[in-house]
């Protein structure tokens, strides 16, 4: 295989408006298309990742299900993104301000939820 690296990820939310502005907003993520249905309905947002890549958030009918903070069963367990350990307090902040509470935290990353209790990460490892 020739794989050249990581191209995007997509998950499936409810409210892709609400999701995205998560993303976009509060993390800072640039907006980079919408898709629409035939019918002019929104299907999906992209939002780019910094360093490469992009966040397909696709919408879907069905109710979020977010589980606990530690969970057993196989699947999605969290998007981590990386952070200069210089602009942790900063990240901090922003989510006291956006209102986003702290799920956890540990001497190297910062966890928080989006809007549909998707793990989040942001991590500065292995920076001391």
């Amino acid at each position: 295989m020739d794989v050249h690296g990581f191209h995007h990820l997509a998950i499936q939310v409810r409210d892709v408006e609400k999701v995205t502005a998560f993303y976009r907003d509060v993390l800072g993520f640039s907006e980079l298309k919408r898709h629409h249905r035939p019918d002019g309905s929104l299907r999906s947002i992209w939002v780019e990742v910094p360093c490469g890549g992009f966040l397909a958030l696709e919408e879907v009918a069905g109710e979020p299900e977010p589980g606990p903070f530690r969970n057993e069963r196989p699947g999605l367990f969290l998007l981590a993104f990386r952070i200069p350990k210089a602009g942790r307090a900063g990240v901090v902040e922003a989510f006291a301000r956006a209102g986003v509470p702290l799920e956890h935290e540990t001497r190297w990353t910062v966890y928080v939820r989006d809007p549909e209790g998707n793990r989040v990460a942001l991590s500065h490892h292995p920076e001391d």
